[in-house]
């Protein structure tokens, strides 16, 4: 029995949390009685106040070696290149090793994800999950996040035999619940996600032990509070918790006093937008004419940009003029499937693509080594979304720089916007063909020349015996449906067509699709087009084996 197991760890003496019993009749605070009233530091900004802990917690440490983890682990930092622990990961990594709950904030690419994950997976090392049932679990808001805290977490889990299970809206449910059937350690989900699966009877909570929300300010925002005050009700009682997010809102302060027990309180850069690499850039423009001119300019610079807009319309419409004016870009934002974000993102990740278009669906958890410049093209609504915009770049301690375009009637609200994330940014009032957007930006003419971007087709598996090819995973399946189908994801052959111009963009020709066996269906990253090559409309298909029933994606 290792150190790890449920037997041996620490009798935290908590009440039973969230099992629909009230809190404050079993723990009453500030009644006099029972606990003591934690003592509140003080609030930051439009954040509650963090509770002080009660329980002295563990000194800091500057090296992993320091740490009680498992020699596989230490093994696997050095081989990614992982020398030191950042800050967050230092303080809290001596305290979420001894079982402690973790309340912990901090910015953007400050560390977080090997600070929860590395203590999660050094906890669960040794112990293996029934079907069905994980024994730790990490919920985060969106699927880019969950992947990027899979990938993370992955090379980790593998150097110590624990298997992770990623569960995410927009994929295959039964794949998932087919992962979760076969058993994982490790559950990195989404909460609609997960609990379409619990619902299911695909997957049970009660053995999960150690439970992380990741970004829960923003889980909050979109909606899922019920749901995770649902899923965390269903966990181990006396599991571990750990709360980490780059902002803590009011909204949050019921998490922590439901689920939290005298919680490890770190907080990094406590003053919003305090990143020392990181530059701000307000640039006027005089109307919505130089506006698209100055942004194109900036997309068209040597090197990779992410351009955040309002919607998801405005984000294909921007893409579509970038393309056009010979700018290697795409666009990224909820409209799209998740297989079809996933290939944008693998082509911006590896250049194909150099400027992505994004609604603030990109706003969290996606990861691009070596990202300089992040661009509000539309400017967010609150301080948050900028704060997470901006997170993009000057991740871990490398520099980088966010500008934001401003009209003349969003000069007011700008400069409240900036006031509540605590930042001054440097204001320049800029025409497109102006020598300091060049300086400030690395902007430059576009060469004008439309842009034709070839996406890789998907691997083809052998045809099956009856009727033809297979219609899995990106063949086309040939016998009865002998009409013509297009494709709306990735690139295609077609006969007298074009070829697509951006991932997730529709043939404007008169193509027929060959996506596997000429004349068959699309499946698995093709969707249905029209009959003997004609065209739909733009957005009219869905990718990825779903087929379309006529509606417009936004």
């Amino acid at each position: 029995m290792t150190r790890f197991e449920r037997q041996d760890r620490p009798n935290r003496n908590r009440p039973a949390k969230g099992r629909g019993t009230d809190r404050a009749a079993s723990n009453p605070r500030g009644s006099g009685r029972g606990t003591p009233r934690r003592k509140a530091a003080p609030a930051q900004g439009g954040e509650f106040a963090l509770p002080e802990t009660l329980t002295p917690a563990l000194p800091a440490v500057g090296l992993f070696d320091e740490l009680d983890m498992p020699a596989a682990l230490l093994k696997t930092l050095v081989a990614q290149g992982v020398t030191e622990p950042f800050p967050i990961q230092g303080a809290t990594l001596p305290n979420s090793l001894a079982g402690r709950d973790i309340l912990g904030r901090g910015r953007t690419g400050s560390g977080k994800t090997l600070a929860f994950g590395l203590a999660l997976l050094a906890r669960t090392a040794g112990r293996r999950a029934q079907p069905h049932a994980p024994l730790a679990m990490v919920l985060v808001p969106t699927r880019e996040l969950a992947q990027q805290v899979t990938d993370a977490l992955t090379p980790y889990a593998t150097s110590v035999n624990l298997r992770v299970a990623t569960v995410v809206g927009g994929m295959s449910i039964s794949r998932q619940a087919g992962s979760l059937r076969r058993g994982a350690e490790v559950l990195v989900a989404t909460p609609g996600r997960l609990k379409d699966l619990i619902e299911r009877g695909d997957c049970r909570l009660d053995e999960v032990a150690i439970t992380v929300l990741d970004e829960a300010d923003q889980m909050a925002d979109m909606g899922f509070m019920p749901q995770v005050v649902a899923l965390l009700k269903q966990v181990e009682p006396d599991g571990q918790r750990m709360l980490f997010s780059a902002t803590l809102d009011k909204n949050i302060d019921r998490l922590v006093k439901m689920f939290l027990s005298d919680p490890v309180v770190h907080s990094v850069d406590p003053s919003a937008g305090a990143v020392t690499t990181m530059e701000h850039h307000v640039l006027h423009v005089a109307d919505e004419t130089d506006k698209k001119a100055v942004a194109t300019r900036i997309a068209a610079r040597d090197g990779r940009v992410i351009m955040f807009v309002d919607t998801k319309r405005a984000a294909d419409r921007f893409a579509k003029r970038l393309l056009a004016s010979g700018v290697r870009a795409a666009a990224l934002h909820g409209g799209r499937s998740q297989p079809q974000r996933n290939r944008t993102l693998d082509q911006f990740k590896n250049g194909q693509v150099t400027a992505l278009v994004a609604t603030n669906v990109a706003a969290r958890g996606i990861h691009v080594d070596d990202l300089d410049l992040v661009v509000n093209v539309d400017p967010p609504t609150d301080h948050k979304d900028y704060l997470h915009r901006g997170g993009r770049t000057a991740r871990a301690g490398e520099s980088g720089s966010v500008v934001t375009l401003v009209l003349p009637e969003e000069k007011r609200e700008m400069t409240r916007l900036m006031a509540d994330a605590g930042i001054a940014p440097r204001t320049t009032r800029v025409r497109s063909s102006d020598e300091e957007l060049s300086r400030i930006t690395g902007a430059r003419e576009p060469s004008g020349v439309a842009i034709v971007i070839e996406v890789p087709q998907p691997a083809q598996p052998a045809p099956r015996t009856r009727g033809g090819a297979s219609g899995a995973s990106g063949a086309a399946r040939s016998g009865s449906r002998g009409r013509g189908r297009r494709r709306t994801s990735g690139t295609g052959t077609g006969t007298g067509g074009s070829t697509a111009q951006a991932a997730g963009a529709p043939r404007t020709g008169g193509a027929t699709g060959r996506g596997g066996a000429a004349g068959g269906t699309g499946r698995g990253g093709a969707a249905r087009g029209g009959a003997g090559g004609s065209a739909r409309r733009a957005g009219s298909g869905r990718a990825d084996g779903a087929p379309t029933r006529g509606r417009r994606a936004a």
